[in-house]
């Protein structure tokens, strides 16, 4: 009878942790095996319990259909792993992703540490460096990531000691650096495509697959059903944290990869760090169980251009940052940005936002609005044209003090009022000005962002106006009045 329940025990687990494109396969199987187990063991018992055969078979049989009907090919039904907290988590984190091809030609990771004092006077307390590994080159487009080896860095960038160096700079300086990690798929001369095959997803006739629900023709699909490579992928993630002290992840297509195998990743990857920051790059909560700390606002960021574009209202801006942190666990948060490396791609904040100073209004939105803020490399300096990261281009990032300073002064701002953060939120809609107001005990902020690039005349929400509040930006006390003019892309960021 033990050997009977271990096994069905086991079944059952490996049925739990199997991605859902197999499921009815795996229950198929399960149910097959269980009617085989269920006759030895009904065998067992009438050749030596038959007295109590009639009350265990019924029992064992209630059990089984319960246990059937009631599992679920998701993640999300499983116990959520607990996301530890540690100071850096707290509502100041602010995260700078570092894009090394835009730093120099060669030896980025020297480049990139040279600028940690210009990095680090924006506000920033955590350093995100896109892919470092080794990059493919069959059927490449020279995208990062495309990785090679999991285990080697792009020379181009530097060495493992450059990267020890820069790193151990950073937490010299109180920052933490993160990693980006591309798990779902490797490049096409990536040493295991040859060696283990099985390790990859394959059709019909045995060969390698591209990603099928992308169009990434430079990269070849991996195959999370095979446990091997699920651990040689673990072992890679953990090498990293041992070698270089890395402090955690930013996870590519999280969305893409199994959630039963980011929850045993960041378990074994968390025996190492407890305190690890893991960011996935998708949008769904469930992520969030497997032991994410933070998740992409990947609608909030398209709703917020849509805005721009005169496409949909600011009710509706509202209404999708109320939608995103529907569901979130606590402890978690969602990354708000105006720009990442992907958005960029396509065109800089200043073509999405009207210019440099709508730009700027775009990015008091999103750090002050809800969520961790963002910054891009190239941001800071309010580069006027799309930034393709597939390719090297050194940009000077001390061009535009004014604007880098100006960013820095938002994110104090944003520090400054840390006492309301996680607060009530009531939103005000008054045309084009983008108002809220967030209170936490005797505590408030008043946020006012111009949207348009023109002058308005806006009232001050009823129950602010004639209250004395300090202008964080200014530093000085003021008495709201009751109507103001606002200037083109003009913001107001006020706490009492």
């Amino acid at each position: 009878m033990f050997r009977f329940l271990i096994s069905m025990r086991e079944i059952y687990l490996y049925w739990k942790s199997q991605n859902k494109r197999d499921g009815w396969i795996l229950k198929t199987i399960f149910y097959k095996r269980g009617i085989e187990y269920f006759y030895n063991f009904v065998s067992y018992i009438n050749d030596n319990y038959r007295n109590m055969k009639k009350v265990i078979i019924a029992t064992l049989l209630f059990t089984m259909l319960h246990s059937c009907m009631g599992c679920s090919d998701s993640q999300s039904d499983m116990e959520p792993i607990p996301v530890p907290q540690e100071e850096y988590m707290a509502s100041d984190m602010v995260i700078y992703e570092a894009n090394p091809r835009i730093f120099a030609e060669e030896n980025a990771f020297s480049a990139i540490k040279a600028e940690l004092d210009r990095i680090q006077s924006l506000g920033t307390t955590v350093l995100w460096l896109m892919p470092v590994n080794e990059p493919g080159v069959l059927k490449s487009v020279n995208s990062p990531y495309c990785i090679k080896d999991y285990k080697k860095l792009n020379t181009r960038y530097g060495t493992k000691k450059d990267l020890k160096e820069l790193v151990d700079a950073a937490h010299a300086k109180g920052m933490k650096v993160i990693l980006d990690w591309v798990a779902n798929h490797t490049s096409w001369d990536n040493a295991w495509v040859t060696e283990h095959p099985d390790w990859y997803t394959q059709d019909a006739n045995g060969n390698v697959v591209q990603p099928q629900e992308q169009p990434w023709a430079d990269v070849a699909d991996l195959n999370f059903d095979n446990e091997t490579m699920q651990q040689a992928m673990i072992d890679a993630m953990k090498y990293w944290v041992t070698e270089i002290g890395i402090d955690g992840y930013r996870c590519d297509y999280a969305e893409g990869v199994p959630d039963a195998f980011w929850k045993k990743a960041i378990a074994e990857l968390r025996t190492l760090d407890n305190n690890l920051l893991m960011l996935a790059e998708g949008g769904k909560t469930s992520l969030m169980n497997n032991g994410f700390n933070l998740l992409y606002g990947w609608n909030f960021h398209s709703k917020l251009k849509d805005y721009y574009a005169g496409k949909c209202s600011l009710t509706d801006l509202y209404a999708m940052n109320t939608s995103e942190l529907e569901g979130m666990p606590k402890g978690t948060l969602r990354l708000r940005y105006s720009t990442n490396h992907d958005q960029a791609s396509e065109a800089s904040p200043i073509e999405c936002y009207g210019g440099e100073r709508g730009a700027m209004s775009a990015f008091v939105l999103t750090t002050m609005l809800e969520g961790i803020p963002l910054i891009y490399s190239s941001q800071e300096v309010a580069y006027p044209r799309s930034l393709n990261f597939f390719n090297y281009g050194v940009i000077d990032l001390k061009s535009n003090e004014v604007f880098a300073q100006e960013m820095a002064e938002i994110i104090r701002a944003y520090k400054a009022t840390s006492s309301v953060r996680g607060g009530e939120l009531e939103v005000y809609t008054t045309g084009d000005v983008a108002s809220f107001y967030r209170a936490a005990g005797s505590h408030g902020m008043l946020v006012m962002v111009n949207t348009a690039n023109e002058s308005v005349q806006v009232k001050v929400p009823m129950e602010h106006a004639g209250k004395t509040m300090t202008d964080v930006i200014a530093g000085v006390d003021v008495e709201l009045p009751t109507v103001m003019t606002m200037e083109p892309y003009q913001y107001f960021i006020y706490q009492q």
